[in-house]
């Protein structure tokens, strides 16, 4: 068991249960478990924190009536992103065509209003974790995360192997950034070498060992993030 998830856990649900409305609150005393191993399988091994994350968190749609999301994650960034666990059972078997309707109207809403949408389905949290936090990280470097404000640290090489790392769904080859950014092998080994030297990629060997591609590091965005809290601020 991983001690530390399990605190941070504990410390998340407590807070929210604290501060929440009656109905948030039976949502959250009635939390499903897979909203709980979406966090232990995919969220914290690949970001390393439950800091900004808010379970069951409260939504107004546009006729003023309640919505809840399974998480909202809300950092000191310049974005706002909802995550949805989804289950293949009877919620979608059954659904009616109302409720077909009224959860892609609700979708269509959240958009509108300026939200980032992550949708994952238990099967490929349970089955495929990995998979699911490499579609994470990517969606965190993509809206503004882990490569916010480094950029103006590197040089022209290694910002465009990052713009190409996020293209690339977080996960490149030597070989294909060489090919994609026309420029020498040489020249690209440097760059990712640099990058990996800061923290901001983490270089993986397949399993024959015969090559080796890039992904982002999540220890990187985990230290990126911290740094990004204001000084005196509390982390919910």
């Amino acid at each position: 068991m991983d001690s530390g998830f399990e605190l941070a856990y504990t410390q998340m649900m407590e807070f929210a249960v604290k501060s929440s409305s009656e109905e948030r609150k039976r949502r959250l005393l009635e939390a499903d478990q897979a909203e709980k191993l979406f966090l232990k399988s995919v969220w914290w091994p690949a970001v390393g924190i439950l800091d900004f994350l808010h379970p069951e968190y409260e939504l107004q749609d546009l006729k003023g009536g309640a919505r809840f999301a399974d998480f909202a994650y809300m950092p000191p960034l310049p974005y706002r992103l909802l995550i949805e666990i989804d289950g293949f059972g009877p919620h979608w078997r059954d659904v009616s065509r109302w409720r077909f309707a009224d959860d892609l109207q609700r979708q269509n809403h959240l958009l509108i209003d300026g939200w980032h949408l992550l949708r994952f389905a238990y099967d490929d949290i349970s089955e495929k974790p990995r998979r699911c936090q490499q579609t994470l990280l990517m969606a965190l470097a993509k809206w503004g995360g882990i490569t916010r404000g480094l950029e103006t640290n590197l040089d022209v090489y290694e910002r465009a192997l990052l713009h190409l790392m996020q293209q690339h769904w977080g996960e490149i080859t030597p070989r294909v950034a060489a090919e994609e950014l026309g420029i020498s092998k040489r020249r690209v080994y440097e760059g990712l070498k640099s990058l990996v030297k800061r923290g901001i990629l983490s270089p993986e060997t397949s399993v024959k060992g015969r090559s080796m591609r890039y992904r982002f590091s999540s220890s990187n965005w985990s230290n990126s993030l911290r740094k990004s809290i204001p000084e005196g601020s509390t982390l919910v």
